[in-house]
């Protein structure tokens, strides 16, 4: 179906920003997200689970407590709100389908957990641990464990309870996920086992808790995309530590004699993005933090004038390792300033 227009697709970005949520009105029907939510409805009859969340717009991805509903987030209903998070974010989490419904099948863990309030078992808890466990701003997972199955980015079974609950039912449900191979003797295997189990206990059964209520709809929230897009990059902000000098000096030249070769910075700069999102891909580091740390390093490369010699694909090479080892001291170092959870 052809998108429904809206008056403020043809706005800039500056007058887009000034837009209240409630008045975009972009909805899930006639959107690519309607087959999505489709096959995920067919995953759940295939696996006999009756449940069908609730779904609607918001500005986020959640599953509120106690609502077995999903929120999707805004910007994944129309092309011109997807570009502007882009543009904010430098990524708009979901905006394929493979990535879509990886978080769907996340999602729906929480809210099969919230309609038939699984969280009370003993044996859940015994595995996943108590849901009333405060969550966290900030949690630093060991990438190394395999106690958790590995499922959305940045090891998030690690964060929480619920949330080692909710990707161990997203594992589970995807079909030809090959849960067993893949976890054989890894001791989230217990975990999943568990959940197939649970599942085939509650196939067919009503859901305990089946409110339609919608928290936080888009037509609903008064803030301005500005106001949101700001409030979301100060959650990602850090001022990063002025330690590149002696790696910068290691990989870059200083020597006068080499004043009229290319700028380090403007290497950098020429080869941000797709180091950036390289980067951000094998370490999980949110992109913008890796921007600011970027934007320093030229800082630095202006003010010490170094210049970029030698092959221009073993530069990149060596600087995309040298950015992922600082990550990687950032992420896991004595100083670790902690993960940012989704």
């Amino acid at each position: 179906m052809p998108l429904r227009k809206h008056p403020w697709e043809q706005l800039s970005d500056e007058q887009l920003l000034k837009q209240r949520f409630s008045t975009l009105r972009v909805t899930i029907k006639g959107t690519w997200l309607e087959d999505c939510i489709y096959t995920l409805y067919e995953e759940l009859k295939d696996r006999g689970i009756r449940l069908r969340p609730n779904v609607w717009i918001s500005s986020e991805w959640f599953s509120p407590a106690d609502v077995p509903g999903i929120a999707i987030p805004f910007y994944l209903a129309h092309p011109r709100l997807m570009k502007l998070e882009k543009k904010m974010m430098f990524e708009a989490e979901g905006s394929t389908r493979s990535e879509c419904m990886a978080i769907l099948r996340h999602e729906t863990g929480h809210a099969v957990q919230h309609a038939y309030q699984l969280q009370r078992r003993r044996r859940w808890q015994q595995l996943f641990g108590l849901s009333s466990k405060r969550y966290p701003l900030y949690y630093r997972p060991n990438p190394a464990s395999r106690r958790y199955v590995q499922h959305l980015r940045r090891w998030y079974a690690q964060s929480h309870p619920d949330e080692d609950f909710a990707e161990t039912f997203a594992v589970w449900l995807r079909p030809r996920s090959s849960w067993r191979t893949r976890y054989a003797d890894w001791p989230a295997l217990k975990k999943l086992e568990y959940v197939d189990e649970l599942m085939s206990e509650i196939a067919g059964e009503k859901p305990l808790i089946t409110t339609r209520e919608r928290v936080e709809p888009l037509s609903k929230l008064s803030q301005t995309l500005g106001e949101h897009y700001q409030t979301k990059q100060a959650f990602y902000a850090f001022t990063p530590p002025k330690t590149y000098d002696r790696d910068l000096n290691r990989l870059f030249s200083a020597d006068p004699r080499h004043r009229r070769a290319q700028s380090a910075a403007s290497f950098i700069r020429r080869h941000r993005a797709q180091v950036r999102q390289m980067v951000a891909r094998w370490t999980g580091e949110n992109q913008l933090t890796l921007d600011a740390v970027l934007d320093d390093m030229i800082s630095r490369c202006r003010e010490l004038d170094l210049r970029a010699l030698g092959s221009e694909q073993q530069l990149l090479v060596n600087f995309t390792i040298l950015l992922t080892a600082k990550t990687m001291h950032a992420l896991f170092g004595p100083s670790r300033r902690k993960w940012i959870a989704l």
